[in-house]
């Protein structure tokens, strides 16, 4: 499959980023976490384990048993894309997580992060 170089970066080596930028602004591992299973259907012990297997992205998201309907909702700019506009349906869901994760930086309610 050719495509973006992110689709074979290992999500383990990301994930710690995403934390990171969670950690900076005052939230926590637990709510990024929270994030992921909730837009991927993960539970919490097969979310640890493609993080042990170092999964890529496109294994990632292609395992995920029940991708959440609601993320169709999630709207807004990620690095100056629009992430309802993303034509390619992978990139569209790193979008998605990568939206949810601002969020989270920026201090929104994870009501509101959750689509609830």
């Amino acid at each position: 499959m050719a495509g973006h170089r992110i689709y074979t970066t290992s999500f383990a080596s990301v994930y710690p980023l995403y934390v990171a930028k969670a950690e900076r602004k005052g939230r926590t591992r637990a709510e990024v976490d929270q994030i992921i299973l909730w837009l991927t259907g993960y539970g919490p012990e097969a979310f640890e384990d493609q993080l042990a297997r170092k999964t890529d992205f496109t294994t990632f998201f292609a395992e995920a048993p029940a991708l959440n309907p609601a993320r169709a909702e999630i709207k807004g700019l990620v690095c100056g894309v629009r992430v309802e506009e993303v034509a390619e349906p992978l990139m569209r869901e790193i979008r998605y997580l990568d939206k949810l994760i601002d969020e989270l930086a920026k201090g929104k309610a994870m009501e509101k992060i959750l689509r609830g």
